[in-house]
């Protein structure tokens, strides 16, 4: 295994300042707040652009202010350096300071070089606003900023602040906006009555409100499932510090901390019951995420049915118009495409994906410590933001512009096959399908051939044959298809 060679004393320029920790010196941008041990992260993964977005940082500020608040009135943390820290985190929080967070997403697996990169940027501003210099340590990284903590409760606490802070402030405002557009469709929609499908196949009436009302319900029932996670991420693993025994922790520590930022975040988080299970795993982080994978699944349905509803415009379904977003092909002219559902469908594409990521880095619990977790949070962070703008795109530039096409849905109802499965209670299952091929083969609707035939009389005929009355429970008691 070839050996990787130890910092060595280098020298100081005016592009840049030196700093020790405990492997040595490395130099580091004379204008940076970051430090020693973030350098050395940017040094050791050069992995890829992906960077934590701007609500774990956000958390992690969230953390440090709500920590040095906490160890001031403990009495572990003297006035003057908590608050120091108070204000930086503060910076940190409200994002001045998110160009010092340089840090891979493919890092060490607990996310210390998140960690150590928050604590030097609040310790050298912090240090900063005493009168010290950066790099100073006047306000000392781990004694100061990270007291009473440990990358390996930090990390999965803040994922767990940033991820309930989304979902309740991006994701159930976007579901909501997105539930009562469908459910707004469903009311203008409920006179409009057209052919039900099932596997693809004609079957029997429905309207065209029944269909969006349980498009609607399935976003209700997704926003019922997104706050059953956030309750799921509420218990937070800070406390436990390095294993999950809570060694050079004070007890009291981490509900003081946890009280605090329930009251800055408007979301309930608490101590964890056992750190054990909060630090070694983080079950709570894939059942986040496999409930925004049944939520895009959700999504993939009500697109694609909008899609298909509004192929054409003449030579497809065609029961309902989509709005004109923009020209759809470089070299058919008057092409429109449904591109806001297939924007929908490619996002529900990647969160289904992000899921197994997210499940995979589950698995990655060995002992103590789970070792994954960066590359867990910024996939279900992804998840988060992406179906949230999705979903509020597709209300506002989708379904609040979609039209039924009555003409449309009335004459392919008309010529459905199935209409013959109301006759079924009275003259029969096999006495049915005789007139359904019939109807097939000579290219006449259902109604038509009955009246030839004269099985039932016509008053009889037109009251089994309305369209309307098929779509409410009621009738006739016999097998209605399958």
């Amino acid at each position: 295994m070839k050996k990787i060679p130890k910092a060595t004393a280098v020298l100081s320029s005016p592009m840049t300042r030196v700093e020790r920790d405990t492997m040595g010196e490395l130099a580091v941008p004379a204008t940076a707040y970051y430090g020693v041990q973030t350098a050395r992260a940017i040094e050791n993964f050069p992995i890829s652009s992906l960077r934590f977005p701007r609500a774990m940082i956000r958390a992690m500020g969230l953390i440090k202010r709500a920590a040095a608040t906490v160890n001031h009135s403990l009495g572990l943390l003297d006035k003057k350096p908590a608050d120091a820290i108070k204000q930086a985190a503060t910076e940190v929080v409200e994002g001045k300071l998110d160009a010092e967070f340089p840090v891979d997403i493919f890092q060490t697996g607990s996310g210390t070089s998140t960690n150590m990169n928050t604590n030097e940027v609040i310790s050298n501003r912090a240090s900063e606003l005493i009168g010290g210099a950066r790099g100073s340590k006047l306000v000392h990284p781990n004694d100061h900023v990270n007291l009473g903590q440990s990358s390996n409760d930090v990390i999965p606490t803040a994922i767990h602040i940033a991820a309930g802070e989304m979902m309740e402030q991006q994701l159930i405002p976007a579901l909501s906006c997105l539930r009562k557009a469908l459910a707004r469709k469903a009311k203008e929609f409920d006179a409009v009555v057209k052919i039900g499908r099932t596997h693809l196949q004609d079957a029997t009436p429905v309207r065209l409100g029944q269909e969006f009302g349980g498009y609607a319900r399935q976003i209700e029932l997704g926003i019922q499932r997104v706050t059953r996670a956030q309750e799921a991420l509420s218990e937070v693993a800070l406390g436990g510090t390095a294993v999950g025994t809570g060694l050079n922790c004070h007890p009291k520590f981490s509900a003081k901390v946890m009280s605090i930022i329930s009251k800055e975040t408007g979301c309930a988080f608490r101590e964890a019951k056992n750190h054990f299970e909060a630090q070694s795993t983080q079950d709570s982080l894939v059942e986040a995420s496999g409930v925004l994978k049944t939520l895009a699944v959700s999504l993939m349905k009500i697109a694609n049915d909008i899609r298909w509803l509004g192929s054409g415009p003449r030579c497809g379904l065609g029961e309902i118009n989509l709005p004109e977003t923009q020209p759809g092909s470089s070299i058919m002219p008057g092409k429109v495409n449904p591109v806001i559902a297939e924007s929908v469908t490619m996002v529900c594409a990647q969160v289904i994906g992000n899921d197994v990521t997210v499940t995979v880095g589950g698995q990655a619990a060995n002992f103590e410590l789970i070792v994954m977790l960066p590359v867990m949070a910024y996939n279900l962070f992804q998840s988060i933001e992406l179906l949230s703008t999705a979903s509020t795109n597709f209300a506002t530039k989708c379904i609040d512009g979609i039209t039924a096409n009555e003409a449309r849905c009335k004459s392919l109802i008309e010529d459905s096959l199935a209409m013959c499965t109301a006759l079924a209670p009275e003259i029969g299952y096999e006495a049915a399908a005789n007139l359904a091929k019939e109807a097939y083969k000579s290219g006449k609707s259902v109604r038509q051939v009955a009246q030839e035939k004269k099985v039932l009389p016509e008053k009889r005929l037109t009251e089994l044959l309305d369209p309307w009355r098929m779509t409410e429970p009621g009738g006739p008691v016999g097998s209605a298809g399958g």
